[in-house]
């Protein structure tokens, strides 16, 4: 019985972190993971790199991500305007913890 084998070309890659950026940034993640983990439940005002500002409870952190479910606010959506409905409104943003820039209890 013969089997054919592919060989693969080596890859090579585009990037690739120093190792050195690779432990701060590992540190900061544990860090943040830890902090998110410690103010679960609580409400935060969280701001990203890109400017971005999301009010909202912490609701997990795994991975790298933490859920915040945002506040509910009432929205008319189109030119209807509807009764504010409390299960409509209630949305869990995942953030990626490398691109946070503040964490503010409030």
């Amino acid at each position: 019985m013969s089997s054919k084998t592919t060989v693969q070309p080596e890859l090579s890659p585009i990037y690739q972190c120093d190792s050195n950026h690779h432990e701060t940034l590992r540190s900061i993640r544990d860090h943040l993971h830890q902090l998110c983990g410690r103010h679960a439940n609580r409400l935060v005002r969280i701001e990203t790199m890109d400017g971005d500002v999301f009010e909202g409870h912490i609701v997990h952190c795994d991975r790298g991500i933490v859920y915040i479910c945002l506040l509910n606010e009432v929205h008319n959506r189109g030119f209807f305007p509807v009764p504010p409905n409390p299960y409509y409104n209630r949305f869990v943003l995942p953030l990626v913890l490398f691109n946070l820039l503040t964490i503010s209890l409030l």
